[in-house]
């Protein structure tokens, strides 16, 4: 038994390499740059729902709406499938940075890089089987905000929930808040090769900072209405991004903002098919 383990640590590691170089192949780059820019279409159907509200229109501003936006476009079940590949495919390409990379660096950073890329995984997996749900017909942006209603009074019933959804919504509000200073420090360059051109240069960063800020912003409203809603037992209130976009609207001038961070998220998607080009697959 003794003889059997060097063996079998041996076999484990020669199947961890050719993982490894499977999600590292060329192939599943390419498909994975294309991630970016299907994220990035999807936020910008975001964007131009949003401004939609503002302008006293109807749609479901997350998404959920945005696939079905897409979903009703000329080659809706091609634009879905493709979509959905692409996004799965950098859902895996992030899942191999969480496992393999960032191996060399000191605990403390190697552990939030791999934690930065886990997370990215999963917000890519999530719009991987949005878009697979649609794909197959089975997708809905009608009960998008019921069904966070319903799941912020399941967890809330369930030991520990009411804290865990109290934490999830200051989470993303931080994150939200992260975003931001990355928009306003121009972080966001250094995960992109940036042309050589002055004006384009320009014109990236531009994008960046508008996009990223207006990511913030939504994010933090998506997650205090999570919050405020728990901490006030009505998991009515909790209604994910459409809802946190639609409580803007509700505000003082919320119009105005609304129809800012529509823009904002237009850049946002403009800068993600930007990065699908440019952007450092390998960090």
């Amino acid at each position: 038994m003794a003889q059997r383990k060097p063996a079998i640590k041996r076999e484990l590691k020669q199947a961890a390499d050719a993982a490894e170089d499977i999600t590292n192949s060329r192939a599943l780059e390419l498909l994975a740059r294309a991630g970016f820019a299907a994220s990035g279409i999807l936020h910008l159907l975001v964007g131009t729902i949003a401004i939609r509200l503002a302008m006293g229109g109807a749609g479901s501003a997350d998404f959920s709406g945005a696939v079905a936006e897409l979903a009703n476009q000329p080659a809706g079940p091609f634009l879905l499938w493709a979509s959905f590949a692409a996004c799965a495919a950098l859902a895996l390409w992030q899942t191999s940075d969480a496992i393999f990379d960032y191996n060399r660096l000191p605990a403390k950073k190697k552990a939030g890089k791999k934690a930065k890329a886990a997370a990215q995984a999963l917000v890519f997996a999530g719009l991987a089987l949005t878009l697979a749900s649609f794909a197959m017909g089975t997708g809905s942006s009608g009960d998008n905000r019921r069904s966070a209603s319903d799941l912020t009074l399941t967890v809330m019933k369930a030991p520990g929930g009411v804290a865990l959804l109290v934490l999830v919504g200051v989470g993303i509000a931080v994150t939200g808040v992260v975003y931001a200073i990355r928009g306003f420090r121009k972080s966001f360059e250094k995960n992109i090769v940036m042309p050589s051109s002055p004006q384009a240069r320009k014109a990236v960063t531009v994008l960046g900072i508008a996009g990223y800020v207006a990511k913030g912003a939504v994010l933090l409203l998506t997650g205090l209405l999570i919050a405020i809603a728990t901490l006030r037992h009505h998991p009515d209130e909790s209604t994910g991004l459409d809802g946190g976009l639609r409580a803007l609207r509700d505000q003082p001038f919320g119009v105005y903002l609304l129809a800012a961070v529509g823009a904002g998220l237009i850049c946002y998607g403009l800068f993600m098919v930007v990065r699908a080009r440019l952007g450092k697959m390998n960090q």
